[in-house]
């Protein structure tokens, strides 16, 4: 009667184990170039860990197995980054399956120098309405920043902000107001393109930012978030 509980919780942990190993294998396929292979892979991995803790917790609290709890939460051990990601993909999962945000939706910046760098395959940078309409009901909250400060000092400290972030810029042109950069995730190496647009108010100055993702219908609002980090550290560095 002890073998088979035995087996189960050994034969489960086994296959914790090999989930988590291919969730780095996944990623090394995302970032080969292979992004909706890999992404397949990683959702895959996460689903089942997710699966397999669940069922770990199931084998824990069943009467039959107490005398193994132990072993059962050791051999869960491996199920928990996956499940872990799963869990912060779904959550993302609430918000609209966009990838285009920017704080003008009435005039959002236009993208020049990302044009030539998005390879082919990359999402359009046309700027749909429909997007703008759907941007508007799930981030409310974006708005360009307004600054006292003159034109000048406020694309300088826009331009430094963009660089303290650990952005590339590939655009710098002054006269115009622009500024674009590239912003890389850390795991996935996922590069999505970000125009900052700095102009004259009458309260002093306005800064307007649009970011888009590269690859992939929704950003699990990466973008948002992106642009919200940029406008807090640039109010930051305004008001210090």
């Amino acid at each position: 009667m002890n073998e088979k509980p035995s087996n189960v919780i050994r034969w489960t942990g086994y296959l914790a184990w090999f989930f988590l190993l291919l969730i780095p294998l996944a990623v090394l396929i995302v970032r080969m170039g292979e992004w909706k292979q890999g992404l397949m892979l990683y959702a895959i991995a996460s689903l089942v860990s997710l699966v397999l803790l669940a069922l770990f917790a199931v084998l824990f609290l069943l009467p039959r197995f107490s005398e193994s709890r132990g072993a059962i939460l050791k051999r869960a051990l491996p199920a928990i980054p996956g499940s872990v990601t799963m869990v912060l993909a779904l959550q993302g999962g609430s918000v609209p399956a966009i990838h285009d945000i920017t704080t003008d939706v009435d005039d959002p910046p236009v993208f020049e120098a990302a044009q030539a760098l998005r390879g082919k395959g990359s999402n359009s940078l046309e700027i749909k309405p429909d997007v703008i309409e759907i941007q508007t009901q799930a981030y409310p909250d974006l708005a360009p920043f307004t600054s006292p400060q003159a034109y000048a000092s406020t694309y300088n400290l826009a331009l430094t902000t963009a660089r303290e972030l650990g952005w590339e810029i590939t655009r710098e042109d002054p006269n115009a107001g622009y500024i674009e950069a590239v912003e890389t995730t850390s795991i996935m190496q996922f590069k999505d393109d970000v125009v900052i647009r700095v102009r004259t108010s009458e309260e002093g100055s306005l800064v307007d930012l649009r970011s888009v993702s590269r690859v992939g219908q929704s950003d699990l609002g990466a973008n948002a978030a992106r642009i919200q980090r940029f406008l807090s550290a640039l109010a930051d560095a305004a008001a210090g």
